[in-house]
């Protein structure tokens, strides 16, 4: 990593070659690939020669119920790495790949912000290295061998009425929910009700993430259930013969992308999974490759502690063996004061009543991660319009909760403006340890896990199932997917299943409305409210602000 401090603004400065950031993390010519002059592949062979090497700490950024203000999560993540490397430790920081899809959507860019954000900015929000691309072939690939299966006489028995596999798309289109395939003529194969999913929801996204290396992929990618026979006998992709061309075609991407903060500071981006229709975090091996390559790694989790952090500790954590150090949760004054009942275009007002009123939904994710044993540290992400007497609302309740709070403009500022919230960082990380542990056993039966996280992480009152809901529970058990862990699929912008409900909502319970078994991933997938697994644009999408000039310069991605 860089030595010295940037002696002009991180804005204004050139990315360092992907070879420098490649040899100051020490890894070996052998064990990088470079893609072009700023980018490149971490062979997962770096992973096996570090073996012994003690683990770095493990750091999870989340945050509080995301608003249409603004949370800035991966920004504080970007900017609270580079105020680490400022103040002298070694932090690698781990994060999920943007999707085209949100990016061409409503989101806009997924590299951070301002003066905290992960270049090359344009590559990593469009095509990057291809992994996107490689998934969705992958996926697709074994969608048109169950249809080709049927089509040629159907030897095993497929029920058409219950294939599972949908196709993937990396694009925002509600159109291709529902589908019907087929149609045409004898020789343009059997119809079938069908529909698509969006990238980021596919189960091999979330096999890749969770996988250790090639060949687990592999065996993943055979354990997929890809549909039943008509006396419900489970179909596997393994027995559709594909597996072998799938893991091929996932032979690249299988390997984390190493790229740079604006000030140098390395950053693993590999995967994509949502956090609202999937389990929101990065790969494990970038994961794993940072805890071995710095001394912190800081990893993000998709949205709030509701959902990214409960899937990260459940899921994640549990399937990998990984023990978490310490949990930051993002806040801002504004959405807190959204929380409170204050409008968008009334945010940028001082409101302390609203905002402390709003400080409920902070204390309820505070309360969430508690639960998993874990230490807690707050990050207030700065906006021009917020006032000091709404930041010293925000620390009061917070010393009375007995977490620290520390304000950090690292959008504006960089890593200079974290400092202080990387030092808050580092004496959490000497004062207390953690004593992870998941929240719910995998022997307990599928309901009460998702009682379990219902209650004591959304603060339900209980959970409703439809009777075919109830069907497809007892159906996962009798096929041997009772002791998965639970992924659940639900809006992000309330702590229950209703994203009208702001702040903390009390008295209400969680409607799970269908039930999906990732076998291949090792989770089952429990679909809750309105939640869709392929988002539909808006009016005005993002797409329409964005062109490409006559030399190639792409604009208004951000």
């Amino acid at each position: 990593m860089p030595t010295s401090t940037p002696s002009r603004p991180a804005a204004e400065r050139a990315p360092r070659p992907i070879a420098d950031i490649a040899r100051d993390l020490g890894l070996g010519a052998e064990e990088w690939m470079p893609y072009g002059r700023d980018k490149a592949k971490v062979h997962v062979d770096a992973l096996a020669s570090r073996r012994d090497r003690p683990d770095g700490k493990l750091v999870v950024v989340s945050s509080i119920t995301p608003t249409p203000a603004g949370d800035g999560k991966t920004t504080m993540t970007i900017g609270l790495g580079q105020a680490l490397w400022r103040i002298g430790a070694r932090p690698v920081i781990a994060l999920r790949e943007p999707s085209i899809g949100p990016t061409l959507g409503m989101k806009g860019g997924g590299t951070g912000g301002g003066r905290a954000q992960v270049v090359p900015m344009h590559d990593i929000n469009l095509h990057f290295t291809g992994d996107f691309h490689a998934i969705t072939s992958a996926h697709n690939l074994l969608a048109a061998a169950i249809d080709n299966h049927v089509h040629h006489g159907n030897p095993l028995g497929i029920d058409v009425r219950q294939v599972a596999w949908k196709r993937i798309l990396d694009v925002n289109d509600r159109a291709l929910r529902n589908v019907v395939v087929g149609l045409g003529g004898r020789t343009d194969g059997v119809p079938r009700e069908a529909g698509f999913l969006i990238t980021s929801a596919s189960e091999i996204m979330a096999a890749l993430c969770l996988a250790e290396n090639l060949m687990d992929l592999k065996q993943r990618l055979g354990r997929m259930l890809v549909a039943l026979t008509a006396d419900g006998k489970p179909v596997t992709a393994e027995a559709l013969g594909v597996t072998g061309a799938m893991a091929a075609l996932l032979r690249d991407a299988i390997h984390p992308n190493l790229v740079q903060t604006m000030e140098g500071t390395p950053a693993l981006v590999h995967g994509g999974p949502f956090a609202n229709i999937a389990h929101g975090c990065n790969s494990v091996l970038a994961t794993r490759l940072a805890l071995k390559l710095g001394d912190i790694c800081l990893t993000e989790a998709g949205f709030a502690t509701d959902l990214g952090a409960e899937k990260f500790f459940d899921i994640k954590c549990r399937l990998a063996g990984l023990k978490p150090d310490a949990a930051l949760i993002v806040a801002t004054a504004r959405a807190l004061k959204y929380h409170g009942g204050v409008p968008v275009p009334e945010l940028d007002r001082e409101n302390v009543a609203a905002l402390t009123a709003g400080l409920d939904n902070l204390e309820a994710h505070v309360e969430a991660v508690r639960q998993f044993k874990v230490p807690v540290l707050i990050g207030l992400n700065r906006y021009p319009s917020d006032t000091e007497r709404e930041y010293a609302a925000v620390t009061e309740r917070c010393a009375r909760l007995g977490v620290e709070a520390h304000v950090a403009d690292v959008f504006g500022r960089g890593g200079e403006g974290g400092e202080a919230l990387a030092h808050g960082l580092l004496a959490l990380l000497g004062r207390e340890r953690s004593a992870f542990q998941p929240l719910y056993s995998l022997d307990d039966p599928i309901t009460v896990k998702l009682d379990t996280i219902a209650r004591r992480v959304y603060g339900a009152d209980g959970v409703e199932y439809p009777k075919r809901v109830e069907r497809q529970i007892a159906q996962a058990e009798s096929l041997g997917y009772g002791r998965l862990p639970i992924c659940v699929a639900k809006t992000q912008r309330s702590l229950s299943d209703d994203p009208t409900l702001l702040n903390r909502p009390r008295g209400f319970k969680i409607t799970v409305n269908d039930v999906r078994i990732s076998a291949g991933a090792g989770f089952l997938v429990a679909i809750t409210g309105d939640i869709t697994t392929m988002p539909g644009l808006p009016r005005r999408p993002n797409a329409e602000k964005v062109d490409v000039t006559p030399a190639g310069v792409i604009t208004g991605l951000f």
